[in-house]
């Protein structure tokens, strides 16, 4: 019994790189797990089980399979590749935020190897190299990394701090962070060749102020990415404003005619009582209720009501464009548009297409609506968003619609309603069903709780 523990110790506290691979294989997937974990926390990611599962398995076996044929430095760039591709495919993410991703693990890891590296080195007196070749090292250091890596993840999540400024920033702000995302990585690749070749020869100093400009380099990101957040924020937000205050001014207005002309409705109403005239005084209430229904729409548009503010500028421009047209919007919102089953991108992006279809359409008809509702439906586990316009063109098919390049516009690119049906591919849990009747042209947007779909 002695001899075969001794054995195994003997196993585990020298250098035995076979016996390395073993654990490694094994620890691969709580590296996938911690790795995924930090990411999706800090950048706000949005998955499933599924997606979850994925990430891990091919992560974990084919970054093994990696190692075994590549030797270091260059199984982990291959691995920063292949991990890069993973993200922005299992998690349907865009280049950017994958790549932002991919660099806030590598920089956190690459830190704590640097800093245990050292502290093994002062205690054990032996090089870096030799200890990751020895088992108990190897797992000990690598537990310690993982332990540190979640222990970051949770408190994130406990004081919910995340980066959310990717999805709504402008082509300008996404350019900056790519730039400071290529020097992260040129950063992070000097480094792990630092750790790897010079870890025991560079003097102490050297390593103190190294570990420090690496800390204050990503620090300096982060607080950057956080003022970019800001702006664009406030960006928004001014837009929100603006746009808010052309409502109010229009809503203003109305109640003031309104109000002016109250006693001639009045009147209007008593004539067509004292003559009897029912007929007349149907129709003459149907006008003075489109009226009151358009001032009902402008009382809708709010903020408090419309509560993202990138969705509530969308429906503003478009509602002001089409009120500029002479098209009547009849806007019902019964829903948090903070809780959307989509990303808040894609989703107004979906939403201005739509829209933009909705009111070329409508302009060339005598009669121009445009009815917008968004709303739950429990019973079917979704949210819906149903948009009817008039339309002139009877004869529309629908089956060429959404090939790219198809429009009925002079001068039109034709990629609007391609370009949804690019972002319904990605996503499993969307629907749009179109349809069309003698006065409406109906789009129906679905997004579903889960996965499952109607077909």
């Amino acid at each position: 019994m002695m001899e075969t523990l001794n054995a195994v110790w003997t196993a585990l506290t020298t250098t035995n790189e076979e016996l390395v691979n073993i654990f490694l294989f094994f620890l691969s997937f709580i590296d996938a797990y911690v790795g995924m974990l930090l990411f999706t926390t800090i950048l706000n990611f949005e998955t499933s089980k599924k997606q979850n599962i994925q990430y891990i398995l091919l992560l974990s076996i084919i970054g093994f399979i990696i190692r075994i044929f590549f030797i270091n430095p260059l199984a982990t760039y291959v691995i920063m590749a292949f991990k890069l591709i993973l993200i922005i495919k299992i998690f349907k993410t865009n280049f950017l935020k994958g790549l932002l991703a991919l660099i806030l693990q590598y920089a956190i890891t690459i830190l704590l190897e640097y800093i245990f590296s050292k502290i093994y080195y002062v205690l054990f007196g032996t090089t870096w190299d030799t200890l990751l070749n020895i088992p108990i090292f190897r797992v000990s250091i690598t537990s310690l990394i993982y332990i540190c890596v979640y222990s970051i993840s949770k408190v994130c999540k406990h004081f919910d701090f995340n980066i959310t400024l990717l999805d709504t920033m402008n082509k300008k702000s996404k350019t900056i962070v790519f730039t400071n995302c290529v020097l992260a990585i040129i950063v992070i690749i000097s480094q792990f060749y630092l750790i790897n070749f010079y870890s025991t020869n560079l003097p102490l100093l050297v390593t103190l102020l190294n570990v420090f400009i690496l800390i204050a380099y990503f620090i300096i990101s982060f607080i950057s990415f956080a003022k970019i957040n800001q702006l664009e924020e406030t960006e928004m937000n001014l837009k929100e404003i603006k746009l808010y205050n052309k409502t109010l001014t229009i809503l203003h207005d109305n109640i003031r005619s309104f109000r002016h002309d109250f006693a001639n409705i009045v009147s209007g109403i008593g004539g067509y009582i004292q003559t009897e005239d029912l007929d007349g005084l149907k129709k003459y209430y149907s006008e003075l209720l489109s009226d009151c229904q358009t001032t009902n729409n402008l009382s809708a548009l709010t903020p408090e009501l419309i509560n993202n503010p990138a969705i509530y500028n969308v429906l503003a421009t478009k509602y002001h464009k089409a009120d500029e047209q002479g098209i009547k919007i009849n806007l019902e919102v019964f829903l948090d548009l903070n809780s959307l089953k989509i990303k808040t991108y894609e989703f107004t992006r979906i939403l201005g297409i739509l829209m933009d279809n909705a009111i070329e359409a409508t302009k060339e008809c005598d009669e121009k609506i445009i009815n917008l509702i968004i709303r739950n439906d429990q019973n079917k586990n979704r949210q819906l968003v149903i948009i009817e316009n008039t339309y002139k063109n009877k004869d529309v098919n629908l089956d060429i619609i959404f090939d790219k390049g198809f429009t009925s516009k002079p001068g039109n690119t034709g990629l609007g309603l391609w370009k949804v049906r690019e972002i319904l591919k990605k996503n499993e849990n969307l629907n749009l069903f179109t349809t069309k009747n003698n006065e409406y042209f109906r789009q129906q947007f679905e997004m579903y709780y889960n996965i499952t779909k109607e077909g």
